[in-house]
């Protein structure tokens, strides 16, 4: 006599299925890479954080870049599922937005450090696992990737860019009295008290001068800021988005912030 045993399983619920990848590949670190137009490094810059030791997860937060960049992380995140997301935007809506975006999402997952760090292989994401350190480890509140802090440590930038790049640091340092070597960095840590603590629909600067602003800001709060020292390599594939209205958004728009902060209180 033959015995047949039936069992029923339970329809598949994908979202409980995306919520156990999650579980297992468990993070408590998350690393915001906003895009535009970069298809020559963005699978690559994917591969490598997800080489390190450390477990990061990542979010590329696409502009709607027009040479595809977005479909790319699409692919990838086949590969890496539960620890790669996208957040695509409708357009060029500015670099100090993009991150916004990527801080409030990040911020409703309950992510324990979240990390600025551009696209183009500028920043070494090997030096992630060093700012992650002054972070668990050091108790940092923020942590700079910082070109200057022990010298001028740039690689493949004409000179005239340089010198502009760390005197308008020395500009931001006269300006606001912060001690802070590297202050328009776009390669920080932030612990996630500071982000909650900080009022991000008040960050006025969009452009790069954004990076200043929530340096200042959280200066102001009286946070922990130490500065890790990283070689910066100035980008050997895609376009730079540098500009001259950029630069002059951080002229005048450190002026503004300097003024609208004597009218301000920074309460923790």
């Amino acid at each position: 006599m033959f015995f047949c045993i039936l069992i029923v399983l339970p329809s598949i619920n994908l979202s409980y299925i995306r919520s156990l990848l999650l579980f297992i590949n468990m993070s408590d670190s998350i690393v915001l890479i906003p895009t535009y137009n970069e298809k020559e490094n963005i699978a690559k810059m994917i591969d490598e954080v997800f080489s390190l030791e450390k477990v990061f997860h990542v979010l590329i937060i696409d502009d709607n870049s027009p040479d595809g960049t977005a479909s790319i992380v699409r692919d990838k995140m086949n590969s890496y599922q539960g620890k790669l997301h996208i957040l695509e935007r409708k357009g060029k809506l500015g670099l100090g937005t993009a991150y916004i975006s990527g801080f409030k999402w990040a911020l409703e997952r309950n992510y324990g450090y979240i990390f600025e760090m551009d696209a183009d292989f500028s920043h070494n994401p090997k030096d992630l696992c060093n700012l992650y350190k002054a972070m668990s480890e050091d108790k940092a509140d923020m942590a700079i990737g910082s070109r200057y802090i022990s010298g001028v440590n740039v690689v493949n930038w004409p000179m005239g860019r340089v010198l502009m790049s760390y005197f308008a640091s020395a500009y931001v340092r006269f300006v606001t009295g912060m001690k802070i070597r590297d202050t328009t960095a776009g390669f920080v840590c932030y612990a996630r008290k500071v982000l909650e603590t900080i009022n991000l629909d008040e960050i006025k600067l969009k452009g790069y001068a954004f990076q200043i602003e929530m340096k200042f800001t959280t200066w102001k709060l009286g946070f922990n800021i130490v500065e890790i020292p990283i070689i910066f390599t100035d980008r050997k594939e895609g376009a730079s988005k540098m500009s001259g209205g950029i630069f002059n958004e951080a002229v005048w728009g450190v002026i503004k912030m300097k003024i609208r902060s004597w009218f301000k209180k920074y309460r923790r």
